[in-house]
């Protein structure tokens, strides 16, 4: 009977080509590199504490398409606004949903929708600039900064096309904001807070009406 040869204890050794090693090192060099650009980028980077800052910080947050990103480098009466849009329109929607007969229930429900399940101002913030148009405006018009204009709390950034960004220090953090939506976001949270008044007001009326219906009704019969 033949026996099998002996099994060679001695590990095979693989054997790469030359470019590997060459591949190896180029991929090395390459993520090193990145790190080193990254590391050097956040530590040159301008403060926020800078008009120059705040606006490379709105200009990245637009050109990723994350408006919710810069919603820390909106003014503060902008930023509440958003809140206060936020909850005058989450307060309407429990309104109408408890007290509104349909179809009116329905309609104003879906009108709310979006504003009232927003998580924060931040959300709030994108979605207007999703639905305005506020994101491809400022895409269109970002370039690099020129000059800055400065004059006590507010500044303006003018870019190397000519578009001036106005902006205003936040004081509760010293943080640069900028002023160009806080007009129309005000403008809306009046609007949302009337709103609410107009459905309350409405909602008093229907449950009146709906009470004194029921009341009505054990006589009828």
């Amino acid at each position: 009977m033949s026996q099998a040869p002996p099994v060679s204890a001695t590990p095979r050794v693989v054997s790469r080509p030359p470019w590997f090693r060459f591949l190896r090192l180029g991929l090395l060099l390459l993520v090193v590199g990145v790190a080193g650009w990254m590391a050097y980028a956040n530590l040159t980077y301008p403060s926020d504490r800078t008009p120059e800052g705040a606006y490379l910080r709105v200009s990245n947050a637009v050109n990723r398409g994350k408006p919710e990103d810069f919603f820390a480098y909106i003014e503060t009466p902008a930023q509440h606004a958003c809140y206060t849009i936020r909850d005058f329109r989450k307060r309407a929607r429990e309104r109408v949903s408890a007290a509104y007969p349909e179809p009116e229930r329905s309609r104003l429900l879906a009108d709310y929708a979006a504003e009232a399940a927003a998580p924060d101002g931040a959300d709030i913030f994108a979605l207007y600039a999703q639905q305005r148009g506020w994101l491809n405006r400022l895409r269109r018009d970002l370039s690099g900064v020129a000059k800055v204009e400065q004059k006590g709390e507010r500044a303006t950034v003018v870019t190397v096309h000519g578009t001036r960004y106005p902006f205003r220090i936040r004081p509760e953090n010293g943080i640069y904001g900028l002023t160009l939506f806080t007009a129309e976001l005000v403008s809306e949270a009046e609007r949302a807070a009337r709103d609410y008044g107009i459905i309350e007001k409405a909602a008093a009326d229907y449950e009146r009406a709906r009470q004194s219906s029921e009341r009505r009704a054990p006589e009828q019969r």
